[in-house]
């Protein structure tokens, strides 16, 4: 038989374990708020990055809306002649851009590429399209206008992206066009007979050189003739092999559309650039621009 002793300590005992079991269930319970707690705010957290992300798509969208509109008109027609353009940014913004407008009896084009993508790219695009459309309008000849962009650049106190422009100045009379490349890849003719011309003149990329010349080109499209203006997006999207696009093919796809609208002979060249890639994903802005000269 258990003496009292015995009893109370054994008493004592089962109090302690059962105290001890309590705390441990409090200590649960208040590591279970704790959790719970944590969780709650990096839901918050994850809510408010949620928001902060849709509200920058948003605004991409819009500035990618933007740029759509300054590289406007995408088609435009003048007795013979039709122009049509489009740009396709790899992500959101274009570092590409393309600008056509009317400059008295005359129509001018221009594309150009503003190295690297998106955000980089984008902040230029508006002033840089700004300048040559202000200077083109303000001198009316191409070099010259290149010239006095390519200075202004080069005042800028930011380090500047390189830039490549070609500016074309079309008489919708007499179909002769003048010309300026400043490093931009060759625009190509195709004749209405099939054979094809490179327009190289013109100068260094925009931005490098302070004493950079650009000379203007000289050439006539006559009916049936249609010059392409590309930028290296198209030129140099690969296939599954490595292999470049380039300005062959560029051509070949080009003169398959012979007789074509400025539309057609744009998707014709678009399309085949993309089946030749299949499923490699594009690396770089592609921007287009085709002008025509309807057959008489």
């Amino acid at each position: 038989m258990e003496n009292p002793v015995q009893i109370r300590g054994r008493s004592q005992e089962k109090t302690c374990a059962h105290r001890a079991e309590v705390s441990g269930y409090a200590g649960m319970l208040a590591g279970s708020v704790g959790v719970a707690r944590r969780n709650r705010v990096l839901e918050d957290q994850l809510a408010t990055l949620r928001r902060e992300h849709d509200h920058l798509l948003g605004a991409m969208y819009e500035a990618a809306q933007v740029q759509r509109k300054l590289c406007g008109p995408r088609l435009l027609r003048r007795e013979p002649f039709e122009i049509a353009s489009e740009i396709f940014p790899v992500r959101h913004l274009s570092g590409d851009f393309i600008s056509v407008f009317e400059l008295g009896a005359d129509l001018v084009f221009a594309i150009g590429d503003i190295a690297g993508k998106d955000l980089s790219a984008g902040m230029w695009f508006t002033h840089v399209v700004g300048m040559v459309r202000l200077q083109v309008e303000a001198l009316g000849d191409p070099a010259a206008a290149l010239s006095t962009i390519n200075r202004n650049l080069l005042l800028t106190l930011s380090e500047l992206p390189l830039t490549t422009v070609l500016v074309g100045r079309l008489n919708v009379q007499t179909g002769e066009v003048t010309y300026c490349s400043a490093g931009h890849p060759p625009a190509l003719l195709l004749r209405n007979d099939g054979r094809v011309e490179s327009l190289r003149e013109g100068g260094p990329v925009l931005g490098v050189l302070a004493d950079a010349c650009f000379a203007n080109g000289q050439t006539t499209l006559r009916p049936g003739d249609t010059l392409l203006g590309y930028s290296d997006g198209i030129a140099e999207c690969q296939n599954e092999n490595g292999a470049e696009f380039g300005a062959e093919r560029l051509a070949v796809a080009a003169q398959i559309s012979r007789g074509f609208s400025a539309s057609g002979t744009l998707f014709s060249v678009l399309g085949a650039a993309e089946d030749f890639a299949a499923s490699q994903s594009r690396q770089d802005d592609m921007a287009l621009i085709v002008v025509r000269r309807a057959d008489e």
